[in-house]
């Protein structure tokens, strides 16, 4: 990590410029407002232009890499934007805007600005298929409970003061995980409906919450946890908990865990 952010690019305008340019643009600049390029597109040079900055012949307006990215409307200098970049995707447990903050030495407002830009851009939205819409795709379905610092003091109540998490763990290797308020079919079935094909496999537990909930999926099979099983012939629900114990781990004992994560 120290090697990457030791180049050119993220301690030198020019080439940040250059290196998000050779990206977005590999064939030369490209006009956001009228899409003209190549001859049809001049770049402006003088002592007081702005870095990057190039004209339209076309439709006579000027515009820079930054134009239709979230680097757009922002003083930040666009090294600093590619820093953060960095670091929030170098890191595996993500880092807070007040860590930014520090690291950068940007304002606290210009740090959760970014952060929330960033974090926007890697969001994959409805942009992705649906689970398991290969047709032979099987998806397991589970749910944990995360709780706070240990040193809390758990209140009565069973579960109710940990965070409940669902997960969506498709055999291909994609994982989902959702923040959910409790772990009931209310809250559960919307997202699976949302999330996985109907030609896929669902597996679960035997929890309440997942009885006579996906009836329109190829099939529904359990394991009921209830009873000691774990794996019934090719029946199994491994993966979600893999994943579980593998986010406790990169969690710690010192990080909390937000309401809003």
């Amino acid at each position: 990590m120290a090697d990457v952010l030791s180049h050119k690019r993220f301690h030198e305008e020019e080439e940040a410029y250059k290196w998000v340019e050779a990206h977005l643009w590999p064939e030369g600049p490209v006009c956001p407002k009228c899409g003209a390029k190549h001859d049809r597109v001049t770049k402006l040079q003088g002592k007081s232009t702005r870095i990057g900055v190039h004209k339209c012949k076309d439709c006579r307006k000027p515009f820079t890499v930054k134009v239709g990215t979230i680097f757009e409307d922002s003083h930040i200098p666009l090294r600093m934007w590619l820093q953060a970049i960095a670091l929030l995707a170098a890191s595996k447990k993500g880092i807070s805007s007040n860590q930014l903050h520090r690291m950068l030495g940007v304002t606290l407002k210009s740090a959760w600005f970014m952060s929330h830009r960033i974090r926007e851009a890697m969001r994959s939205g409805g942009l992705t298929p649906p689970m398991g819409s290969s047709g032979s795709s099987t998806v397991e379905v589970d749910e944990t409970y995360f709780s706070q610092k240990r040193d809390v003091k758990k209140p009565k109540g069973g579960y109710r003061h940990k965070h409940a998490v669902l997960s969506l763990v498709e055999r291909a290797g994609e994982v989902r995980s959702f923040h959910i308020d409790n772990s009931t079919a209310k809250e559960i079935t919307p997202i699976v409906n949302a999330n996985v094909a109907k030609e896929a496999k669902i597996m679960t537990d035997d929890g309440r919450h997942y009885i006579k909930q996906f009836g329109e999926f190829a099939s529904h099979n359990t394991v009921r946890h209830s009873l000691g099983e774990y794996v019934v012939g090719c029946v199994r629900r491994r993966r979600p908990a893999a994943c579980h114990q593998g986010a406790v781990r990169r969690k710690g004992q010192a990080v909390n865990v937000s309401n809003n994560s």
